[in-house]
C-alpha cells in the first residue's frame, strides 16, 4: 500500500472538505482524491496514541471565556497580590473552590474569582498566561468571550480594558485570539447598549463580535433585540448563550429576535424536535461544551449529553471547553470524552475541528487558508484508528 499522503486540493471549499470526511465515515472503504482516508489501519497504540494526537493536531475554540481560563498559577499570583482569601490558603484549596454544585454555584464562584481582577495590568498579565496555555495545546485560533461589563463598577473603562487584554495576548505570537465581548445579560439591556457603544473605539483591536451570557431564565434573549440589531449595523458578528440553563425557548429567542450567527451551548435543543430539524437544515453552528455541561449539572452525566445525537442529525457541532481552568478540562479531554463515551472516530474529530473553522467569524478566505494550513499539518493526516 502506498502510504504517501496526497496534497489537499487548495481550491476545495471548506464545506466540501467537511462533507468528504463525513462520507469517509459512512463509507470507510471509499477513498477521496483529495483527502487520504486515515482509518484504514489499526492504531496499535490505542487511546494513549490518540491522546497524543489530540494534543498535537491543530485546533480552534469558539466558546472560550478568558476569565474562566486563567491558569491556576497566574490566578494564585493575583490572589496573593490582593492579600489572599482566608478560605483559600493554598493551591489545593483553590482547586477545591472550583468544584460546583450547580450552575448557580458556578456563577457565584465566577464572581468571586473576578474580585481579584482589579487593574488593567491584571488583565494584561492573565491574558498572556492564557495565550501561553493555548499555545502549549496547539490551539491556534480562538474567539474568546470577555465580560468587560462586570468591571465597570470598579472604575475600569471598556476600551482601556480591551487594550490591556490585547497587549497581553500579543505577547504570544503563535496563537490568534479574537475577542467577543460578553454584554452580560444580568446587567440588563441598557448596560449592554452602553458597552456596545464603547466597543466601536476598539473594534480594530480584534473585537469581532458580541455575545450574552449569564442568567438565561431571568434575562431572556428578547430583551436584547435592539442591542443585537445595532451590533450588526456596527459590523459585529453575533452569538448568544442559549439552551444551557434555560430550555429550548431560549434558543428560539436567540434565533428569531436576535438573529444570531451561532448558538452558545444549545444543549437543551433536544427538548424541541422542530428546533432540532431547524438547526439541522439551517446548519446554524452550535458551540457545544460537553464537559462544562456536566460540571454545571446542565446534564447529569456525560452519557446523557446530546452531542452524538446532534452530530448524527447533521447539526453543525463545534467542540469547546468554555471555562477550562474552572472546570478542569481541556480540548484533549473533550475529544477523549467524545471518543470513550460516544465512539467518535478520528475522522469525526477532524470534522468537528473543520466545523470550528467554518463556524468562526473569520472572513471566507481566512477560513479556507486556515483549513488548508490545518489539513497540511503533519499531525492532521496521521493514521489514527480507535
Amino acid at each position: 500500500m502506498d502510504d504517501r499522503q496526497p496534497e489537499v486540493c487548495p481550491s476545495l471549499t471548506l464545506e466540501r472538505r467537511i462533507t468528504i470526511y463525513r462520507c469517509q465515515q459512512a463509507h470507510p472503504n471509499r477513498r477521496s482524491n483529495f483527502i487520504h482516508n486515515t482509518t484504514d489501519q489499526t492504531d496499535a497504540q490505542g487511546e494513549g496514541h490518540l491522546a497524543d494526537w489530540y494534543q498535537r493536531v491543530p485546533k480552534v475554540e469558539l466558546h472560550f471565556h478568558l476569565e474562566g481560563s486563567i491558569p491556576l498559577d497566574a490566578l494564585w499570583e493575583l490572589i496573593r497580590k490582593y492579600d489572599g482569601d482566608p478560605d483559600v490558603p493554598d493551591m489545593e484549596s483553590l482547586k477545591d473552590r472550583f468544584r460546583f454544585r450547580d450552575f448557580s454555584h458556578f456563577l457565584e464562584t465566577w464572581t468571586w474569582k473576578n474580585g481579584f481582577l482589579r487593574e488593567y495590568d491584571d488583565f494584561a498579565f492573565f491574558s498572556e498566561a492564557v495565550a501561553r496555555s493555548l499555545e502549549g495545546q496547539n490551539i491556534q485560533y480562538v474567539e474568546a468571550f470577555l465580560s468587560t461589563s462586570r468591571f465597570l463598577s470598579i472604575g475600569l473603562e471598556t476600551g482601556r480594558l480591551i487594550e490591556a487584554v490585547r497587549q497581553g495576548l500579543n505577547r504570544v505570537s503563535d496563537v490568534e485570539v479574537a475577542l467577543v465581548p460578553d454584554l452580560v445579560r444580568d446587567l440588563g439591556a441598557e448596560n449592554a447598549a452602553t458597552v456596545l457603544s464603547e466597543l466601536s473605539e476598539v473594534q480594530s483591536l480584534g473585537v469581532v463580535g458580541i455575545g450574552i451570557g449569564g442568567s438565561e431564565h431571568l434575562y431572556p434573549p428578547e430583551i436584547f433585540r435592539e442591542v443585537y440589531s445595532t451590533a450588526r449595523e456596527m459590523g459585529f458578528h453575533t452569538t448568544a448563550h442559549a439552551g444551557e440553563a434555560a430550555g429550548a425557548d431560549s434558543i428560539w429567542g436567540a434565533i428569531r429576535p436576535l438573529e444570531v450567527e451561532r448558538i452558545g451551548h444549545g444543549t437543551r435543543a433536544l427538548e424541541d424536535e422542530l428546533l432540532l430539524e431547524y438547526l439541522a437544515e439551517s446548519r446554524l453552528p452550535i458551540e457545544m461544551c460537553p464537559l462544562s455541561n456536566v460540571a454545571t449539572r446542565v446534564v447529569e452525566s456525560i452519557e446523557q449529553h446530546p452531542v452524538r445525537d446532534y452530530f448524527d442529525r447533521g447539526l453543525m457541532v463545534t467542540i469547546n471547553t468554555d471555562d477550562p481552568v474552572m472546570f478542569g478540562n481541556s480540548m484533549v479531554q473533550e475529544f477523549q470524552a467524545l471518543e470513550s463515551n460516544f465512539g467518535f472516530t478520528p475522522d469525526e474529530i477532524r470534522v468537528l475541528i473543520l466545523n470550528g473553522i467554518e463556524a468562526s467569524f473569520l472572513p471566507p478566505k481566512r477560513k479556507l487558508a486556515m483549513a488548508n494550513s490545518f489539513t497540511s499539518d503533519p499531525a492532521w493526516s496521521e493514521k489514527t484508528q480507535l
